[in-house]
């Protein structure tokens, strides 16, 4: 599998721990040490980007991110807020035909 586009993941080590045992729950350990969150587990859309397509009737893998809301003028942080984003292995993937 030859990715081309890297994802821009900005998780921490506690979203990339949720989704390597989601991981490990369907396809064993082996493939959990595989995970990696910038190569071979991403959204809907960054698979289509790098030429693949995700399977009918495959199941996302639930992960979250947290959406930043900033001050206009100063540009601070204001709010934090989780947002849940849906997430594909790379077992669940196949070349665009």
């Amino acid at each position: 599998m030859t990715i081309e586009v890297k994802s821009n993941w900005t998780g921490s080590e506690h979203t990339s721990d949720l989704v390597r045992k989601q991981i490990a729950q369907r396809w064993g350990e082996d493939e959990a040490k595989r995970y990696n969150p910038f190569e071979n587990c991403f959204t809907f859309k960054g698979w289509l980007k790098n030429g693949y397509v995700v399977r009918k009737g495959e199941t996302a893998i639930r992960s979250f991110i947290f959406i930043e809301k900033k001050d206009k003028k100063t540009g601070a942080v204001i709010e934090k807020r989780p947002k849940t984003i849906y997430l594909f292995y790379e077992k669940q993937v196949e070349l665009q035909a």
